[in-house]
């Protein structure tokens, strides 16, 4: 068996490969069972120093054979025919990129050819990733609160146009600029009175899979991501 030989001033000294496997073994071990005992290992910020916390994946449910987007559809925003053959359902982020990129470039399109058309309902709810998005908690509150005047198709264009801009002081503003009753509207928003409501569409988004926005139920079918219009025209058609 080979040896391996490390050169000292004072002599020689050599180790066997067992020998190296060994040691290598048991500070693996000792590692790990430290890191159970202090949290695991953790990357640091390398602006700040700070401890950086990963938050955890939503788990898509087992046992679900399959998802239909009507069991999830809720007392939320709805567009077209309530009895339109075919519904999607559409967990959203007012702070996500993404879901800027779907309103701006595929939105229309789908409800021009399908809701429009009558083919089609879809139902938007709420998804923010507060954890990355610090801004989409309270913005998909002001979207409900607009919604209570009849305006939430309106306020929920304006925020994606106006993402950048996204503050407390901006929605009350966008509010007002919409002609609504800012008194109301600026009460429900400060009150919080629709937190739980949002919680609740995150939840659903997550027992139905979404691990990220935008994230859609077209029929049975989970769409994950701003995807183009050719690609939801495929599942819509396929159901139809």
């Amino acid at each position: 068996m080979e040896n391996f030989n490390v050169e000292k001033d004072s002599g020689s000294i050599s180790f066997k490969k067992s020998t190296l496997w060994k040691i290598s073994t048991f500070v693996f071990v000792a590692l790990f069972v430290i890191s159970l005992f202090t949290g695991g290992f953790r990357g640091r910020d390398s602006v700040t120093g700070g401890t950086v916390n990963i938050p955890d994946v939503p788990d898509i449910p087992t046992g679900i054979a399959s998802v239909n987007a009507e069991d999830l559809v809720d007392d939320d925003p709805v567009l077209g025919n309530k009895n339109a053959p075919l519904t999607i359902v559409e967990f959203s982020d007012f702070q996500c990129s993404f879901c800027a990129r779907f309103r701006q470039q595929t939105f229309d399109q789908i409800k021009k050819e399908y809701v429009d058309a009558g083919k089609v309902k879809f139902v938007y709810r709420d998804f923010p990733l507060s954890s990355i998005h610090p801004m989409a908690q309270k913005a998909a509150e002001a979207a409900e609160c607009a919604d209570d005047q009849g305006k939430f198709w309106e306020y929920h264009d304006v925020i994606f146009e106006k993402q950048a801009s996204l503050s407390i002081a901006s929605l009350k503003q966008w509010a007002s600029e919409l002609g609504l009753d800012t008194n109301d509207f600026n009460k429900c928003l400060d009150s919080g009175k629709y937190s739980s409501e949002v919680n609740k569409d995150s939840n659903d988004a997550q027992k139905a899979g979404g691990q990220g926005t935008p994230f859609f139920i077209v029929g049975e079918v989970p769409v994950s991501g701003a995807q183009p219009f050719s690609a939801f025209q495929q599942t819509i058609e396929s159901q139809l």
